[in-house]
């Protein structure tokens, strides 16, 4: 039995909200840690000041996901009353985080901004999984990339721009940039404008048997019966999931040093500021910026190229040569001295943030049991936040002890991360999409 391919439209619609999200995120990956040392953080402090984003999204969108599985509105559908609140929340969180005025505060404002951005986000996954076949699920991922990679483009690069661009002056130094402040602002009206745009485009299909499903409603309710089915569906986790859970661990651990100590050690390494007060250090997080632009270029450009190659090649074979050549560019950061020469560096990392994006979640779809996509995306999600973790608490150690406060060095360790993660992912058995069953219950049509 085929299935009708569904119109570029529908999925163009349903990814948009995406390139929102990715302004929350772009803009804290690429600002947060010069924010932080503003408002006098030291290096090893920042990864346990960092701690708001992994940990929000353990505790969030598993529960996000439960939840949003066993809701059904006529009218507001069951992905979309939580990406929306959760884009209100976000956007709100976005215009208070360049006005903080104490390292305190802003790390307050981190974790409102980051549970914030979980409570979108894992019904988006999901959102994709309902409406899609398996037909469609690499190219409705892959476009999911095209508007995180476009999203994090402008994010990232936005204070640059303001500079260089558009004039605006320079702010007094060692005091957050005017031109961040002014970003922010900015994400958030892109964060609630494009998130609002997919929930009024995108319509939602309702469970195949909705008397059964509001049975299960009623007898699934309260905190208990979520932790319950939380617990229920980690003991139950699928084989293919449980081998992608290696892979994730050692990427995002290698993704979360990179974004920790990216900006700075540009600033640092190769702009040569001797401190947050020289203008060198303002100039280096700009360009660190544009560099974590290029990067996002490369991954909305190279996302098209994503389902035709893992059609040929393979989904996990993709995967890994990609992964090789993010660690390629990480790795290469080291030997560079001219600011310019890093966007070739970024090239790598862009190849693998679009696969990193994409190849584990059409992976893991085919391999959920039906009914269960919500709760298994965000138990998913464990596998990113978990490595974070790990380093929000232990990596200041490795930065004082090992490292000597080198960023340089934090950078290169996740290089190394990314082989790993790439020798991990070709030990991955894929499952084969299954017959498409009903839309609006069976993860296998989802995609």
């Amino acid at each position: 039995m085929t299935t009708r391919a569904v119109k570029f439209s529908t999925i163009w619609n349903m990814c948009f909200g995406f390139l929102g999200i990715q302004f929350g995120w772009g803009l804290q990956m690429a600002n947060m840690s010069a924010i932080y040392e503003y408002l006098g953080a030291k290096p090893d402090e920042i990864p346990m000041l960092w701690l708001a984003a992994p940990l929000t999204g353990l505790i969030v969108q598993p529960i996000i996901g439960s939840l949003s599985d066993r809701t059904w509105s006529p009218r507001f559908g069951r992905r979309r009353p939580f990406i929306l609140v959760g884009a209100v929340m976000s956007s709100l969180a976005l215009i208070a985080m360049p006005n903080s005025s104490a390292l305190w505060m802003a790390a307050g404002l981190l974790w409102i901004l980051d549970a914030s951005i979980n409570v979108s986000m894992e019904p988006f996954r999901a959102l994709v999984a309902d409406v899609l076949p398996p037909s469609e699920q690499t190219r409705g991922y892959a476009l999911q990339s095209f508007f995180i990679g476009l999203g994090a483009v402008i994010a990232s690069a936005m204070p640059w721009m303001l500079s260089n661009w558009f004039g605006v002056a320079a702010s007094a130094p060692g005091t957050i940039p005017t031109t961040v402040r002014l970003s922010f602002f900015v994400g958030s009206a892109a964060f609630f404008g494009s998130v609002l745009y997919t929930s009024l485009t995108t319509k939602e299909k309702p469970p195949k048997d909705l008397e059964a499903f509001r049975r299960e409603q009623a007898a699934r309710t309260g905190i208990g019966a979520t932790i319950d089915e939380i617990v229920t569906a980690i003991r139950e986790m699928p084989p293919t999931m449980r081998q992608l859970a290696w892979v994730q661990i050692a990427t995002w651990l290698g993704l979360f040093c990179m974004w920790l100590y990216f900006p700075v050690a540009v600033a640092t390494n190769v702009f040569g500021a001797p401190d947050p007060s020289s203008p060198l250090y303002q100039k280096g997080i700009e360009w660190a910026g544009v560099c974590f632009g290029a990067y996002s270029a490369v991954c909305f450009g190279f996302a098209f190229f994503l389902p035709p190659l893992a059609k040929r090649n393979g989904r996990k074979w993709t995967h890994a040569a990609c992964l090789l050549a993010g660690a390629a560019g990480l790795l290469s950061v080291g030997v560079i001295q001219n600011p310019t020469l890093l966007l070739l560096s970024m090239i790598g990392v862009g190849i693998a943030w679009a696969s990193t994006l994409s190849m584990p979640y059409s992976i893991l779809a085919s391999s959920i049991p039906p009914g269960k996509t919500g709760i298994y995306m965000g138990i998913f999600n464990f596998f990113i936040v978990i490595p974070e973790i790990v380093a929000a608490l232990g990596f200041g150690w490795v930065m004082q002890h090992v490292l000597d406060n080198n960023r340089l060095g934090a950078v290169l360790a996740g290089g190394v991360c990314m082989v790993i993660a790439a020798l991990l992912v070709t030990r991955v058995r894929e499952q084969a999409d299954a017959t498409p069953a009903d839309a609006g219950d069976s993860p296998q049509q989802r995609g």
